[in-house]
């Protein structure tokens, strides 16, 4: 009785008689029965009951029964209980927001949605006959959706930034100003300093599209390859882009690809995604307000390969002129011509962009400026920039011309000018300080004196004890991404098996070239062009007592030659070391010396012949920095390059042609 009493408590459906019958009934199986009519029952729990015959056992079966079905139907009065409550809640904030709604619309301040999706539908009519039927149905077509979703959808948030998105995109907007080749110049030449070549092939390149601008021609033939300043840092490859930009009189966007990995970041995120946005790209013609813009792609050879896409390929699309008529973004979900706009690609090092890529570009090569060009810099643009910058008038500091010849030359070594910036920065800002801190003092004067007050102590040394002749010291030259370098190639030869020893970081190539090297030398011997000095052969016994030399070949397996190239820690690769790395081996074997004063640069083939290099202005710019006399360069090289050589530097440094390896081993080896 006890558990029928606390089923009728949980149960909706136990009859309210059923209780009071069993209370005054003493038939137990008449009860079973009644109870078991009442309840729902599985029914081979049922028939047990059935044919059961033992009062008690039917009771203790019966027990369970109820005690499951009281269990069952609590769960289910807890269930309900629970969506009531959050029905009731539901409702309760439906009415209130109707409610606020009402009373907004009394106040007059429930336009404010409409006014939006007016606004929306204001923008999209204004643009509709300057934009693409596809873009117009799309926008058009998530506007309508906009409309009908309630506010607090949670997609109301999204489109709503779809919308202030795309409406923004300046849709047949452009800058009207037409091509001047006279304007290009002039601005070219009023920005930057010397930069002879990439200035002329830049008017080049826009004459062609000048001149086919007046003859109304179709802007599909005019459009030609994309341009791309090649060259070190700071040597004003962002810079010439904003002087194009500035004559252009168009707006300029720099988007900065360095390191860039996610393809997203350039063709945008679907609107699936939480903060989706649109692309890189996109959000420069947003920021320009023009469809015409010139939009710079900074450090385009940093552009990395990931899991998350490959940008490379989206490049690909942007700077073809065949694709990007319909560039599609993810996040606009409709396509774009960017085919008006002038794309202007700066790179490092050419080597690390893709093949497909580079076929797309043209390559205008911004190189290294010499010493006199820095100071030309530093004098007509650097000081007086960095004199506006920090609020000081030009008779308030004058720095000396030794003076600047030292921060250019012990301060700062680069292929550009922008630590030499930061060093004239530095000198104004302590003059300014000087200036304010002793109100007598009218002028500031840097001098070569002084100049150690102003920028601390000297950062580089040109270190001329290492011009001494030395056995097995050669100086190399070097192209990197930041310009010119001058490479010390060492050697010693130790007891051994006639094993080649290669260390300070080398790659596969200059490895290659070191063992090419080693063989054209030991050919040179053996030809009886070099003879090498039996006074450093270690001897056998019998050697020894017959005072006999060995054969050159069986010499060759008394030691072990160690070739090393200074500074370990930087990654070393090339074949232009080769004539140094034959100079070096033959400075060992041979026992003489190697002029200190020369430095040189050419691939050596294993028949002795010096072949043609590349990055030749910078390594003589960095060979005449270091001091040198004589530079020795293969002579395809003397006859195709010469003319890019500044005068600067073929004033100061003797430059010889080599053609094979025996010339360049007869100007550098001289006797111990």
């Amino acid at each position: 009785r006890e558990k029928v009493r606390a089923l009728s408590q949980v149960s909706n459906y136990f009859p309210p008689d059923l209780l009071r019958t069993i209370e005054e009934n003493h038939e137990y199986n008449r009860i079973v029965d009644l109870i078991c009519s009442s309840i729902k029952i599985k029914k081979e729990n049922a028939y047990k009951l059935f044919i059961e015959r033992d009062p008690e056992k039917r009771f203790l079966m019966l027990i369970d029964e109820l005690i499951e079905e009281t269990e069952a139907n609590k769960l289910q009065k807890e269930i309900r209980s629970k969506v009531h409550t959050r029905i009731e809640k539901v409702n309760k904030e439906y009415f209130l927001k109707e409610q606020l709604k009402q009373i907004q619309k009394e106040l007059g301040t429930d336009s404010h949605r409409d006014e939006e999706i007016e606004e929306f539908r204001k923008k999209l009519e204004a643009k509709k006959e300057k934009m693409h039927a596809d873009a117009y149905k799309e926008i058009n077509k998530q506007l309508e959706r906009f409309a009908r979703m309630h506010p607090d959808s949670a997609d109301a948030g999204i489109l709503q930034t779809y919308l202030e998105w795309v409406l923004e995109i300046p849709f047949g907007e452009a800058a009207k100003k037409s091509l001047n080749i006279h304007d290009v110049e002039n601005q070219l030449n009023k920005d930057h300093f010397s930069l002879k070549k990439p200035k002329e092939r830049i008017l080049e390149y826009f004459s062609v599209k000048e001149l086919l601008e007046l003859r109304g021609m179709s802007e599909k033939e005019g459009r030609g390859a994309i341009l791309c300043f090649a060259g070190p840092p700071g040597v004003g490859k962002t810079s010439l882009a904003n002087s194009i930009a500035e004559a252009l009189k168009r707006p300029l966007v720099r988007i900065a690809l360095g390191g860039l990995e996610d393809v997203n970041e350039l063709r945008g995120h679907r609107r699936t995604y939480i903060g989706a946005m649109p692309g890189r790209i996109v959000q420069g013609v947003i920021e320009a307000k023009k469809m015409n813009p010139v939009i710079v792609l900074d450090e385009i050879d940093k552009v990395a390969k990931s899991h998350r896409g490959d940008p490379t390929a989206v490049l690909l699309e942007i700077l073809d002129p065949e694709q990007n008529t319909h560039f599609r973004d993810y996040y606009l979900n409709f396509n774009l011509d960017l085919s008006k706009a002038i794309f202007i690609a700066t790179a490092n090092d050419v080597g690390q962009i893709p093949g497909p890529l580079r076929d797309r570009m043209e390559f205008i090569s911004v190189s290294s400026y010499t010493p006199q060009e820095k100071f030309q810099i530093a004098k007509q643009y650097l000081i007086p920039q960095e004199l506006k910058k920090h609020g000081l008038k030009p008779a308030e500091l004058s720095i000396s011309k030794t003076a600047l010849q030292e921060v250019i030359e012990k301060y700062t070594r680069e292929a550009g000018v922008r630590n030499l910036r930061r060093r004239v920065a530095d000198i104004v800002r302590k003059a300014a300080k000087k200036i304010l801190e002793e109100p007598s003092t009218l002028k500031v004067n840097v001098s070569l004196k002084n100049i150690k007050d102003f920028l601390d102590k000297t950062v580089f040394e040109i270190d001329r004890t290492d011009h001494v002749d030395r056995v097995g010291v050669v100086n190399g030259l070097a192209w990197t991404a930041v310009g010119g370098d001058v490479l010390k190639i060492e050697a010693i030869r130790i007891n051994g098996k006639g094993n080649l020893q290669l260390t300070g970081s080398l790659g596969d190539v200059m490895k290659e070239s070191a063992r090419i090297a080693l063989s054209v030398v030991k050919t040179l011997i053996d030809d009886g062009k070099l003879s090498v000095d039996h006074s450093i052969i270690p001897l056998n016994t019998t050697e020894r007592e017959s005072d006999t030399a060995p054969e050159a070949s069986e010499s060759y397996k008394r030691f072990d030659l160690h070739i090393h190239v200074p500074d370990g820690a930087t990654p070393k690769d090339g074949p232009s070391a080769g004539i140094a790395m034959s100079t070096v081996i033959a400075s060992i074997l041979t026992n003489k010396k190697v002029r200190a004063d020369i430095a040189m640069t050419g691939e050596v083939s294993l028949t002795g012949n010096v072949l043609p290099i590349g990055g030749l202005k910078e390594k003589l710019i960095a060979a005449h920095r270091a001091g040198m006399k004589l530079a020795l360069i293969p002579q395809k090289n003397y006859e195709r390059d010469l003319v890019d050589i500044p005068d600067e530097v073929k004033n100061a440094l003797e430059i010889v042609g080599v053609n094979r390896i025996e010339e360049v081993l007869e100007r550098l080896l001289i006797d111990v």
